[in-house]
């Protein structure tokens, strides 16, 4: 690894050097409570496999149980009952999905029955690609670490009997229906359906798996829970409403709750038994591949867990810091560290994966199929700092994206592997893949992904499945109430169009570049549609009724902490007011002039308006620098961010992850600047965190010092030479080489 401060570290000594490696300043339980929803399981840079503790179910010691409430992640960092490794983990969702696959160890007596054979554990630590924990119940050692398609987990007994189970019924996921087959007295295969993700139920998936375990076993077989029968019927078997053990079958068995388990007789004190497993969302062969090549024979299990190990440290290193705390450094490695989960891998080691919102059938890539798009989050901010740091994986990730729309006609809105689940709003794609063609990314099919923004842009409602609400908005330049409500959350109209207005904004730059003028145009007029929602009585945007009447009676503040408000999607009027990010002078004349749109924003933040967790509001802080004088109050606002909502303790992020987004939030905020506008290659700055900081980019390093002591900003240069504005240009940035930053 490159380091600017290496020959320092030198001098100190070589256990001195190591211990400054990035990923020794990760905290993988950062975020594993106040709903953060990430969790500290062993996965590598944008991995297919996660393999993940999973504590969410079988004991009333369990403050956060899945089976009692609403729960979308495996694991809590308070809770402590362990029930085994899932594989195949979303990290910072806001649904429940995936998680399932459950292998555990056991020791003693086989039980198959999840809350029996739970147990508390202790002494449990994590870094990136690797997870221990001890059992209690049973004094076993349990370890898990990943390639980016397979797990290894590896258990060490106390000695006497012991056991691995497989379970195929239980996991976070809200699907049933799992098949299991033995292949070997040492190997097992089958498939998991998954799927139902945010009240999609015909959004289903398989996925395939192969299990190895390293030592033949004493006995082995299958498991099935029993349906709970009665009168005569109940007579005729032992195991009624039980879970059955199946010791002399050996074909492949299928069920709603079924498993396998693996028994091993005379273990002595210390021994081990180590499982592999290689998943595949197209076939039971690919994932046979998949462990086959990612994990040859006699490979060790030490050897993957440094692998991961530098993996991480690859990636981490491509953003070196000095300065700053400890605490500060862990903050934002293990912020960095989050952002790389998600999108991941779907395809395989040899290119397959399956083709979007086509059942059955399968593509092959020459490159990576890229899988979670969790649009309406990292459209702000993650493929940003993809396109900066990683632009040769976001490439990839936009091919992805254009061959969806190939596929199926239309461009990702939150995919999941393979199905489009329409969660939440807008037209995302769109700024993602005009922001990144803007700096430079253009290793991609861009006239397939521009006849995907036109035909989500100009397909009418009932067959535009990106916009179904469109017709209104092109016609009256909003959307009324009572036109569109989707799943469960409602009328969502106001937030709808506030996300068509930046799509339809990124998309008229690139109109006008293809030479389409009055397209681009009418884009641009619709894009400035917001001002039909700006209420001079309430001064916020406010929904509005068919007649084009705003609604009444309205509360500004109603939608706090999720709750039911009509026209907001998961938030308040406050907390969209100022969601107009390409039109930010526009709001401030509509509002009255500068002096009352600064003191506006600046009561959001006063009065506990603003909402860190959710994405409507995340760049407000970033307003106040697009007016002259008032530049003080981002760094302000950021400092005070970044010290109250991002923390090194469990709760350190302010709420759900959102696939990396509040992370994203952080790593920018930290390095002094932000992507401000979705689709626009501008960046705001404010106050950095560290004394200098390296980015490694195509264009060559980038380099941010901060010199002195002040509170605020009192001079800037880029590249040697004065700089006066707070808004810069991409390409400006990267030529410029060195911002330096005085106080």
């Amino acid at each position: 690894m490159k380091h600017p401060f290496f020959a320092v570290l030198l001098t100190l000594g070589l256990a001195s050097a190591a211990a400054q490696s990035p990923a020794d300043s990760v905290d993988p339980f950062i975020g594993t409570t106040n709903f953060g929803t990430c969790n500290p399981g062993a996965v590598t840079p944008h991995g297919m496999m996660a393999v993940v503790p999973f504590n969410v179910m079988g004991s009333d010691t369990n403050l956060y149980d899945k089976d009692a409430r609403w729960w979308s992640t495996p694991y809590e960092f308070h809770n402590k009952f362990f029930t085994g490794f899932a594989h195949g983990v979303l990290s910072g969702v806001g649904c429940p999905e995936m998680g399932a696959l459950l292998t555990m160890a056991t020791a003693g007596e086989l039980d198959v029955d999840y809350k029996h054979y739970g147990s508390a554990y202790s002494d449990e630590t994590a870094s990136p690609g690797y997870y221990t924990a001890t059992l209690a119940k049973y004094g076993i050692r349990a370890e898990a670490t990943a390639t980016p398609r397979t797990s290894a987990e590896r258990y060490t007994f106390p000695g006497g009997q012991g056991h691995i189970l497989l379970n195929l019924g239980e996991g976070l996921t809200n699907e049933s229906g799992a098949t299991v087959r033995r292949v070997s007295a040492t190997e097992i295969e089958g498939s998991k359906l998954l799927g139902t993700f945010c009240y999609n139920p015909q959004k289903v998936f398989p996925v395939y798996f192969v299990l190895r375990v390293s030592k033949t076993p004493s006995q082995s077989g299958y498991w099935k829970k029993q349906r709970p029968m009665t009168g005569v019927e109940a007579e005729w078997t032992p195991d009624n409403g039980r879970y059955k053990l199946y010791t002399d079958y050996g074909r492949e068995l299928s069920g709603d709750d079924v498993g396998y388990w693996f028994s091993f007789d005379g273990l002595d004190a210390g021994e081990q038994v180590e499982v592999r497993m290689g998943i595949s969302y197209v076939s039971i062969d690919n994932a046979r591949r998949n462990l086959d090549t990612e994990q040859p024979a006699g490979t060790a299990f030490d050897t993957i867990r440094r692998q991961a190990r530098d993996r991480w440290n690859r990636d981490l290193s491509r953003i070196r810091v000095e300065g700053g705390t400890p605490e500060q450094r862990t903050v934002f490695y293990t912020a960095l560290y989050h952002t790389l989960v998600h999108p991941n891998l779907l395809s395989d080691v040899n290119g397959e994966y399956p083709l979007m919102e086509r059942s059955g059938q399968t593509g092959i890539t020459d490159g990576d199929r890229y899988t979670v798009f969790s649009l309406w989050d990292t459209y702000r901010n993650v493929h940003q700092l993809l396109t900066l740091v990683y632009p040769e994986r976001q490439t990839e990730m936009l091919r992805s994206m254009v061959a969806m729309s190939q596929e199926w006609g239309w461009l990702p809105k939150w995919e999941l592997y393979g199905r489009e689940t329409f969660t939440m709003e807008g037209d995302p794609a769109i700024p993602v893949i005009v922001d990144s063609w803007r700096k430079g990314l253009r290793d991609f099919d861009i006239d397939a992904a521009y006849a995907a923004m036109k035909r989500s842009a100009t397909t009418p409602g009932d067959c535009n499945p990106m916009r179904p609400d469109i017709d209104p908005y092109v016609e009256k330049g909003y959307i009324p109430l009572g036109f569109f409500a989707g799943d469960n959350s409602g009328d969502n109209s106001v937030s709808h169009a506030l996300e068509y207005y930046v799509a339809d904004h990124a998309l008229a730059w690139l109109a006008d570049e293809r030479g389409e003028r009055e397209f681009a145009d009418g884009l641009r007029r619709r894009a400035a549609g917001w001002k039909h929602y700006y209420s001079p009585e309430s001064g916020t945007l406010r929904p509005l009724n068919p007649d084009g009447s705003f609604l009444s009676p309205f509360d500004p503040r109603q939608g706090e902490n999720f709750e039911a408000v009509p026209g907001f999607h998961e938030g308040s009027a406050w907390n969209y007011t100022f969601f107009v990010p390409h039109d930010v002078e526009g709001l401030a004349e509509l509002m009255g002039g500068r002096r009352k749109f600064v003191d506006k924003l600046q009561r959001v933040f006063d009065e506990g308006l603003y909402d860190p967790a959710n994405e409507p509001d995340i760049a407000y802080a970033y307003l106040f620098s697009r007016f002259r004088g008032e530049e003080w109050r981002t760094q302000r606002e950021t400092r005070r961010l970044l010290d109250k909502y991002f923390t090194a303790r469990p709760d350190g992020i302010p709420g759900n992850d959102d696939t990396g987004t509040m992370s994203a939030w952080a790593v920018f905020s930290m390095l002094g600047f932000y992507p401000d506008c979705p689709g626009e290659p501008f960046y705001t700055l404010t106050a950095p965190v560290f004394d200098r900081a390296e980015i490694d980019t195509p264009q060559g390093t980038l380099t941010i010092e901060k010199h002195g002591d002040g509170e605020y900003i009192r001079r800037m240069s880029l590249g040697g030479k004065p700089l006066t504005q707070y808004r810069i240009g991409h390409d400006e940035l990267l030529r410029g080489r060195r911002l330096t930053f005085e106080f």
